[in-house]
């Protein structure tokens, strides 16, 4: 069973200040006890939508918040301050989360930089590389189609210094062939970088098979896990993979805190990573600069919420894509992605006949949903790049939308949600949409 969404007694003195980016609304009508809820997803009761968008951000634990409470609100301190108590209290409490991390996938916690999200981690990764691959004379990379942004565009930048970037093709189900890994590998790659899941469909890629494909070869392999960490964690464990990145916001840990991680080799070698910023020399000068301890705080406390609430989660979201599907079945969706593959918390779903631009603004007051394929203008290069890659036909592309949850997310107005596709399909007679207020 899912917790309840109950605010805790120390959130109550934060309220004021909880309501505080509502003040420039005008139309806001502040709601003290939801904004001090860090954890709280808007009700169907209340009026309001249902949040379908954890792929996102997700709501804050408020054992999280707990936890960065007294380094937010209590006597500050530098971790690098070394020579007095308050100082020490700061480091320790880095490396607590920095050992609650590392636990989790099976690493060092020296091994855990922390950055401020899995951008910069995965920027750190591709392009913290470069210079040992210069070195070596090894500038051959290879990634996938479906990458995030974060991701590509690191990439763009090594082609356009002279790299030879090579990026698979996914199967029609989402998911990239560890066959096609393996024709691609060369004696001269230096690097593959393949994500955990994909932000968009949910779909899991075979981490497994593709670190067994790389077993013989000594290419460093990363992987850019924001999607995955702490909710699919068994792929991470695996020892073939040096680099993963992670962010906290993805796991119901605050915005603006993320990490790159790396693992040894048998030999003892950590990936030969060259800083990409220079400064004081902080987490072995990789990423220097002061570490925001109270964002570190509650990055470690959710890795340590995600390895011990796992399995209760997993089967909350299990059970609410079981009663979505089955409240959506009359509109016949189609879901996008191997949902063999997928992770339990995502749905993404094209409803034939309505375009989602239409439809994530029609569905806007009952959820908030993000739309699968970004189509603005009927045009190709407006859809999602992941959608594209993936070969599906103009009509799935022109109507996706991404349904993402958690374990604390209440159950919405399915009812209202058929009503609005029915309608947005010319299905529903319009005496009875304006009944239902549509």
């Amino acid at each position: 069973m899912s917790r309840a969404l109950e605010q805790p007694a120390y959130l109550a003195a934060l309220a004021p200040l909880a309501d505080v980016g509502h003040a420039a609304d005008p139309g806001h009508a502040a709601d003290p006890g939801h904004a001090a809820d860090p954890g709280h997803a808007a009700d169907p009761s209340d009026g309001g939508p249902v949040y379908l968008d954890c792929n996102a951000t997700t709501p804050l634990e408020p054992e999280v918040l707990e936890a960065m409470s007294p380094y937010f609100l209590g006597a500050p301190g530098n971790p690098s301050s070394s020579d007095h108590r308050h100082g020490k209290r700061a480091a320790g409490a880095v490396a607590a989360a920095s050992a609650a991390i590392a636990q989790l996938v099976g690493t060092s916690a020296e091994l855990v930089i922390f950055t401020s999200g899995a951008t910069e981690a995965n920027n750190l990764a591709i392009l913290g590389l470069a210079a040992h691959a210069e070195k070596t004379g090894r500038r051959h990379i290879i990634s996938t189609e479906l990458e995030h942004k974060a991701v590509l565009e690191p990439l763009r930048h090594l082609r356009s210094r002279g790299f030879d970037v090579e990026l698979l093709q996914p199967t029609a189900g989402g998911w990239i062939d560890p066959a096609a890994l393996a024709r691609s590998l060369r004696p001269e790659t230096c690097l593959v970088s393949i994500m955990q899941v994909n932000n968009e469909t949910g779909v899991r890629q075979p981490l497994e098979q593709v670190a067994d494909v790389m077993a013989g070869h000594d290419a460093y392999l990363h992987v850019d896990a924001a999607q995955g960490f702490g909710k699919d964690l068994a792929p991470l464990r695996h020892p073939r993979i040096d680099l993963m990145s992670i962010s906290g916001h993805k796991i119901f840990g605050p915005m603006g805190i993320g990490a790159l991680i790396s693992k040894r080799r048998p030999g003892g070698q950590a990936p030969p990573l060259s800083p990409l910023t220079f400064g004081g020399g902080q987490q072995r000068g990789l990423r220097p600069g002061t570490l925001p301890v109270p964002l570190i705080v509650g990055l470690g406390k959710a890795a340590e919420l995600a390895g011990r609430d796992a399995e209760e989660r997993a089967a909350s979201c299990r059970a609410f894509r079981e009663r979505a599907l089955e409240a959506l079945s009359p509109l016949r969706p189609v879901v996008l992605g191997d949902p063999a593959r997928s992770l339990p918390h995502v749905l993404c779903v094209a409803f034939p006949g309505v375009t989602s631009p239409r439809l994530a603004s029609a569905l806007a007051a009952h959820i908030s949903v993000s739309r699968g394929a970004a189509c603005t203008d009927g045009t190709h290069e407006a859809f999602s790049h992941v959608l594209l890659a993936m070969g599906l036909p103009d009509e799935q592309l022109q109507g996706a939308i991404r349904l993402s949850w958690c374990h604390r997310t209440p159950q919405p107005d399915w009812r209202g949600v058929v009503q609005v596709v029915q309608r947005l399909r010319g299905k529903v007679p319009d005496c009875f949409a304006c009944r239902v207020g549509y």
